[in-house]
């Protein structure tokens, strides 16, 4: 029953990731994007902890954090990116 009950979940997370797609491709803003990619970076995260407990391989939990981490940095740089972007252009 947990069987099925993980799959299911992973099955309604890349049904997610995959609404999202659209929104990180054609945005309408940069901020979109950061947001859907934010979202899809926290669904496999999650996605990495449901296959450790399906799978019962408990060495999936430190690659899902490691992804978390790494996630987390590329957001943070993507948005002082976009940061120093609009500072660049108030400056004009």
């Amino acid at each position: 029953m947990e069987d099925k009950l993980l799959t299911g979940a992973l099955v309604i997370l890349a049904l997610l990731m995959l609404a999202l797609m659209p929104r990180v491709v054609k945005g309408p803003r940069f901020t979109d994007r950061i947001v859907a990619v934010n979202a899809i970076n926290t669904m496999v995260t999650a996605s990495i902890v449901l296959l450790s407990r399906l799978h019962r391989a408990p060495y999936l939990l430190d690659v899902a954090l490691i992804y978390a981490l790494l996630g987390f940095t590329a957001v943070t740089l993507l948005t002082r990116l976009l940061a120093a972007d609009r500072k660049k252009e108030g400056k004009k």
